[in-house]
């Protein structure tokens, strides 16, 4: 506790210097602490073969399928065994593709591209419509912008997917694009962390990464989540004392706004907007020095943040939603600049409980 309180102290006195607090800074992002799959980030072939309803009906948090997993390793294809489940209650229950949790044997990846990740997530569209392509594409974005935004974050990789669907006797091949994400157990080791399962409250969690979180959120329109419940987020603890969340699953979000997304009603709760693309902050309320000091952040980080985006641009389909995406995300930061937006739309609507 007397740690927790020097640290917070620390973080203050930092503010008040004009400074955002080294804190931010001694946090490992070394290259040799992620895992060479996603040290690389061109995109990666890859080709699975599976029945899309055997997958949905036969596999839950314990019970797998065997498959392979084939990869395009410099110029040749190679492949490792894997098993496989359909993950994402909401996505399971009504995708076409459900996004897929990889196991990989520490022994079979050693040699490979994936060694070190005994665990992996696999987003891919949620339906055969070629526009969802692009949703994709920005839920990819997301997780980029969030890796300029905190280092606490999951790294990723874009994959382009040959999809073998088994029907019977007959098979179907799709051609999608889908991302792969690494596990906690590997964020919490380059962080030098441990991931925590209880539930721990917002007010609870570590100010600044807490902060950075929700304007995140407020970014890109998104209230699928509760970081006291860990939905949709998980926690770290930190060798600092720190409880850190971390977002992950922004296919409900307005940057996204995927055709089936809701605005959502965690733990039933009835929210006041009626769109994903209408933002509302879900933050709780913090000293004013942090809104402060994670506001100047995001405003320093803009260029960084526009320079994500626009090295996505070749990844649309459509230019028209790269466009779209690439305004939601402006209208963020013109309220970041306003002070009187800023106030009324984020201070003004911090949660007390």
């Amino acid at each position: 506790m007397k740690n927790q309180t020097f640290f917070r102290i620390l973080f203050l006195f930092c503010v008040s210097s004009g400074l955002l607090c080294a804190q931010q800074e001694e946090v490992s992002n070394e290259p040799g602490k992620t895992t060479i799959l996603f040290q690389e980030q061109s995109i990666l072939p890859i080709k699975l073969c599976f029945s899309n309803k055997e997958m949905k009906k036969e596999t839950n948090d314990s019970t797998y399928l065997l498959s392979k997993l084939y990869y395009k390793n410099a110029d040749q294809w190679d492949s490792i065994d894997v098993k496989i489940r359909a993950r994402g209650n909401y996505r399971r229950a009504h995708c076409y593709f459900p996004p897929l949790k990889v196991k990989i044997k520490k022994a079979v990846a050693k040699e490979t591209i994936f060694k070190g990740n005994k665990e992996l997530k696999l987003v891919m569209p949620c339906v055969q419509a070629s526009s969802t392509q692009d949703n994709l594409v920005k839920e990819y974005m997301a997780y980029k912008i969030y890796e300029v935004i905190s280092p606490y974050h999951f790294k990723t990789r874009m994959a382009d997917i040959e999809f073998i669907e088994l029907r019977g006797n007959k098979s179907k091949v799709h051609t999608i694009k889908g991302f792969l994400i690494e596990d906690i157990d590997k964020v919490a080791t380059r962080q030098n962390a441990k991931k925590m399962k209880r539930s721990v409250h917002p007010l609870e969690q570590d100010d600044v990464t807490a902060a950075q979180n929700d304007f995140f959120q407020f970014m890109i329109g998104n209230t699928d989540f509760s970081t006291a419940y860990q939905h949709n987020q998980k926690l770290i603890f930190t060798a600092d004392y720190k409880t850190v969340p971390l977002p992950y699953d922004f296919d409900m979000s307005g940057l996204v706004d995927a055709s089936y997304a809701v605005v959502s009603q965690v733990q039933g709760e009835v929210l006041s907007i009626e769109s994903v693309t209408d933002r509302m902050y879900r933050g709780f309320v913090r000293d004013e020095a942090v809104y402060q000091a994670v506001r100047k952040d995001y405003l320093d980080k803009k260029d960084q943040v526009f320079e994500v985006i626009d090295g996505l641009k070749p990844q649309f389909d459509n230019e028209k939603e790269f466009e779209i995406a690439r305004n939601f995300i402006d209208d963020f930061f013109k309220v970041l600049s306003d002070d009187s937006k800023f106030t009324n739309e984020i201070v003004r609507k911090a949660r007390t409980k």
